[in-house]
Order: C-alpha cells, then sequence, then structure tokens
C-alpha cells in the first residue's frame, strides 16, 4: 500500500512538472535504445550495451577490491610496522580523497606513464578505492575471530595460509557478507564515475543519447531504473545467500 501511494505520488509530481514546463514525455522511444530486432534476430541497443560494460566493470573490480581489501586488513594486522605503516597510509589516503580526483590522477597522470588502458584504469581506481573500505571490513571480521581457532588450526598442523583458506577466512566471509553486500552495491553506483574517461559503460551510453534525442527525463529515469534492477538483484543473491549460510541478522 505505501509503495502504491509512493509511486502515485510519484507519478503525480512528474506530470505536473512536466506539464508546467510544456514538456511531452516520450517514453515510446526509449525501447529502441534497449534493444532491436534485426532479420528476426534481438541484438542489445545502446543502453543494454553500456549495462553489460558497467557489469563487466563491476565484475572484475569487485574481485580485485576483495583481494586488495583482503591484503590490506592482513598487512594492518601483521608484525610489520613497515606493512602496518603501508597499509594504514593507504587507507587513509584513499579514504580522505574524493573517487573522482583519484580517477584524474590514474587516467591523466600515472596512466600514460604506466602505459595503463582506459578500462584497466578504471578497474584499478574503483579497486583501490572499494578495496581501503573493504579492508576494515575484514579487518573487523578477523579481530572478530577467537584466538582459539587460530590455535586449533596450527595444532591440526595447518600451515599460516591453510589455517587461514580452511578455518578462518570461511567465518569471516560468514560474519562480514552483509558489510561486503553494501560495498558490492556501491561499487555498481560508482563504477558510473568512470564515464569520465569515455568509457561506453551506462552513464556514457545515457549521457549520448540525452545529447542525440533531447529526452533528458526519459533516458535519465531509465538509466537509474536499470542502476536500481541491477542493485536490487545483487541485494537479493545477497540475501539468499545469508539464508543459506545462515548469517545471524545485524
Amino acid at each position: 500500500m505505501q509503495v502504491a501511494l509512493v509511486g502515485l505520488g510519484l507519478y503525480w509530481l512528474l506530470n505536473s512538472g512536466a506539464e508546467a514546463m510544456n514538456y511531452r514525455w516520450q517514453w515510446y522511444r526509449i525501447p529502441q535504445y534497449l534493444w532491436f530486432v534485426e532479420d528476426g534476430e534481438w541484438f542489445p541497443a545502446e543502453l543494454l550495451e553500456g549495462l553489460l560494460v558497467t557489469l563487466k566493470i563491476s565484475t572484475v573490480s569487485l574481485v580485485c577490491t576483495l583481494a586488495v581489501g583482503l591484503a590490506t586488513a592482513l598487512l594492518r594486522m601483521s608484525d610489520s610496522i613497515i606493512g602496518r605503516g603501508l597499509a594504514r597510509g593507504y587507507i587513509e589516503l584513499i579514504r580522505n580523497t574524493p573517487l573522482l580526483v583519484q580517477i584524474y590522477l590514474l587516467y591523466f597522470v600515472f596512466g600514460p606513464v604506466l602505459g595503463l588502458e582506459r578500462f584497466t584504469t578504471a578497474v584499478l581506481a574503483l579497486s583501490l578505492f572499494q578495496g581501503a573500505y573493504t579492508a576494515e571490513i575484514f579487518r573487523a571480521g578477523l579481530n572478530s575471530i577467537a584466538k582459539g581457532q587460530f590455535e586449533a588450526s596450527q595444532s591440526l598442523g595447518l600451515s599460516y595460509s591453510d589455517s587461514y583458506r580452511f578455518v578462518i577466512l570461511p567465518q569471516v566471509i560468514k560474519k562480514i557478507l552483509p558489510q561486503l553486500t553494501n560495498e558490492a552495491v556501491s561499487l555498481v553506483k560508482n563504477s558510473s564515475i568512470v564515464s569520465v574517461m569515455a568509457i561506453f559503460d551506462l552513464t556514457t551510453e545515457g549521457r549520448n543519447i540525452v545529447a542525440d534525442t533531447a529526452m533528458p527525463f526519459e533516458v535519465w529515469f531509465s538509466v537509474a531504473g536499470i542502476y536500481l534492477c541491477v542493485t536490487l538483484v545483487l541485494s537479493g543473491f545477497a540475501a539468499w545467500l545469508e539464508h543459506r549460510l545462515n548469517v545471524p541478522e545485524h
């Protein structure tokens, strides 16, 4: 009931605003930018092609984010003063500077020096940014594991890496899964910023369509709806996974 009321209120607000600006909705033109049919076959159009690029960037960045976050968390908890200093410096630097500035630095300064392509630069920027936040999540999860778990794994003759792989990390992932889900959703949303590097992701394709059609409202509402669908599916999958793993509610 509440969702219906919100929907009706939003519908009334949009129509009122459009009438005040003498704007005519052209929703019938949106499907042609989602897909098209040629010789009886369906093909993705600009928006769906941009979505595929966004999903590719987000997927690769998520894997790298988890690796960076875990490595940084282990350094933060290590006995090495240098390792702890480097990890803390990285976290403070990334968390206290805007993502857009980091992307500009990587794309215009470090990218050309290192010979990085735009896709690689986008993945690196997102991974470093989200990795700084994920590192603290991993560290909190590792600190929540009782020391007896480490001692028990060592008493079984497991090596340091095997102890983490088979005993510690499965428990950590189970504890921090809700927080990791939030980071994954944030990663998908933050991926829209890489459009400043002329990567033809969903946001860039939407901007190009608006420039060609002068339909800002229809296009941007469609883009927002696509992002919403992706994040809802991701959240639903995470909720299902939490249920399967019997993760306690926070």
